[in-house]
């Protein structure tokens, strides 16, 4: 029955007052991954709906840490996709928070099952408190780099593979052309694998207290079973998922007198993140975050299906730094790279849209991700700085080139080929037939020439002179360490250093920062007016049916990615 008496009563403004503000546990699961770029596609969007934005990510955190309402972080670690670059990101964001001395809890099944799981319990190491459940086990196995080479079998199949490199540490195609290492690429493999492992046990020994000879020890007898973490100092406790959250939300709750409630990192980062103003001049404005990842080639980027990421067009990044040099509430960049390198041409048209960003006044700092290797190196030389996690793979500063040769398979098979052509080096790189001496001469020109202009650009960019930079590149790879020694990096850090290094060139206080750009979708519907146009920055929605291994299905079996790639596969896990 209603009560008229309460509805007739007098209004209170006690009624409308806001009541106390419950205190915030931030969550995230980062088994649900974590993204660099927001796809341009519907369906890539589709796709990744469940992956959260890694600029949302640690700009949240960071947020939550000097934030009075939020209490305490809590993390479902999981880092099977991750590098070990964008593990010790994580990490170091997690430091930041762990700093204003809020609780930081980390829980997991397992760090690891059936398999290695040493980037989920390096980063797990950065909490104050790691719990595990019972059940599950520590996955510290040590480190592997693995690489298939396939010239037996190619050998068996009558296919020969002809290739030029400049130099010797360039070895992106030696899966087609050895049976294994060759010296130099042994020799960088070793020195990778060397301060890899030096980082992730001296990361371990300092978070757990533990010493370098027991964490190696315990590397070397792993996986460790639950209740030997928990003895080992490993973890902290065995718990199940109810128990960590129940035991955190308890905690809180005594502490701030009021009860707490969750809140993912990411939608609380939206809900205190003020739209973008509109594009006019005036305002204190903003840092825009340009991501690019994949393979880099000519034309629009888009969506490899087969990967499931993205490959990185030299159109949509440079459409990118033009709307940035044009967008007045764009104070500087960050330029978040991730990439293997791929198309010469390409690197160096986006190495010269981020330098002519850099002369428009606005500053332009490059971070590097897991990966920033040969062309995703040449890109980052057009901006003020360069900044590396240790982890990060980068260098490779070469060039390579080469194709397979099909003759004598197509012989035995009894297939024959016949054509019409003008021109001494008509048909040069189909597979039927080997390169001829005239045709080697204008490779090696080729080579020459592109390796002479990358270490010049090096040089200029780096302020070295060429015989420097030449004793570093030859096509080495390098751990993000390792090239802030050899002067090839400016600093070490991530996301939030590249963002502090543009602040200080800037000369103004904390801006926010945004990523960029972030068209409107009925854009795709209309007709761009120019190239100029920030709807031209979107990346292309048709998908190619091979994505970053298109040229490989064209050339039945060789990688055509460019001539600046990088070697191999690599399993850090």
């Amino acid at each position: 029955m209603v009560d008229l008496a309460k509805i007739t009563e007098p209004l209170s403004l006690k009624r409308f007052a806001p009541g106390p503000k419950a205190p915030v546990v931030l969550e995230l699961d980062l088994s649900e991954g974590v993204v660099d770029e927001n796809p341009g596609d519907p369906i890539g969007q589709l796709l990744n709906r469940r992956k959260q934005h890694y600029l949302e990510v640690v700009e949240g955190v960071r947020r939550g840490a000097r934030d009075p309402h939020v209490a305490a972080l809590v993390v479902r670690v999981d880092a099977r996709s991750f590098q070990l670059a964008r593990a010790q990101e994580l990490r170091d964001c997690i430091a930041d928070f762990r700093s204003t001395g809020k609780p930081a809890v980390a829980w997991a099944d397992s760090f690891g099952e059936g398999g290695n799981g040493n980037l989920p319990y390096y980063m797990a190491t950065a909490f104050s408190e790691i719990v595990l459940a019972p059940t599950g086990m520590v996955g510290l196995t040590g480190l592997q780099w693995q690489q298939f080479f396939l010239k037996g079998a190619t050998d068996k199949l009558d296919v020969e593979f002809e290739v030029g490199r400049r130099h010797e540490y360039k070895s992106a195609l030696d899966t087609y052309t050895e049976t294994g290492f060759t010296d130099a690429h042994r020799e960088a493999v070793d020195a990778l694998l060397d301060s890899f492992n030096a980082q992730l046990v001296e990361g371990i020994t300092e978070a757990r207290g533990l010493t370098e000879e027991r964490v190696r020890e315990l590397v070397g007898s792993g996986p460790v079973l639950a209740e030997e973490a928990l003895d080992a100092g490993l973890v902290d406790q065995l718990g199940y998922r109810d128990q960590v959250y129940s035991d955190l939300l308890e905690k809180v709750a005594e502490e701030r007198d009021a009860a707490p409630h969750l809140q993912f990192v990411t939608r609380y980062h939206r809900r205190h993140t003020p739209p973008p103003r509109p594009r006019v001049a005036g305002g204190p404005g903003h840092i825009a975050v340009i991501s690019a990842s994949g393979a880099i080639t000519l034309g629009r980027s888009r969506r490899s299906p087969l990967s499931g990421g993205t490959v990185m067009g030299s159109d949509t990044v440079g459409a990118a730094f033009r709307a940035a040099r044009q967008d007045p509430q764009v104070r500087g960049v960050v330029f978040r790279v991730d990439s293997g390198g791929g198309s010469a041409v390409a690197s160096d048209l986006i190495r010269r849209e981020s330098e002519l960003t850099k002369e428009a006044g606005k500053p332009v700092v490059t971070t590097m991700g897991g990966v920033a290797g040969s062309g995703g190196y040449y890109v980052a030389l057009g901006s003020d700085a360069i900044v590396a996690q240790p982890g990060t793979i980068t260098g490779s500063i070469g060039v390579i080139t080469g194709k397979p040769v099909y003759g004598k398979l197509l012989e035995r098979l009894g297939v024959t080929t016949d054509s019409v052509g003008r021109g001494e080096h008509a048909g040069m790189f189909h597979p039927d037939r080997r390169f001829t001496d005239s045709e080697w001469e204008r490779i090696n020109a080729v080579l020459d020439s592109t390796y002479d202009d990358f270490v010049a650009k090096v040089a200029r960019a780096r302020g070295r002179t060429w015989d420097e930079i030449h004793e570093v590149a030859k096509g080495r790879i390098w751990t993000g360490a390792d090239a802030r020694e050899r002067g090839l990096v400016d600093e070490l850090g991530g996301l939030e250093t590249a963002v502090r290094m543009v602040r200080d060139r800037i000369g103004e206080g904390a801006l926010p920062v945004r990523a960029f750009p972030r068209p409107h979708p009925l854009d795709r519907l209309r007709q761009h007016e120019s190239s100029e146009d920030l709807a031209a920055s979107d990346p292309e929605t048709t998908l190619s049916p091979w994505g970053t291994l298109a040229g490989a299905a064209a050339r039945l079996g060789l990688p055509d990615a460019g001539p600046l790639t990088m070697p191999g596969y690599w399993d850090l896990r």
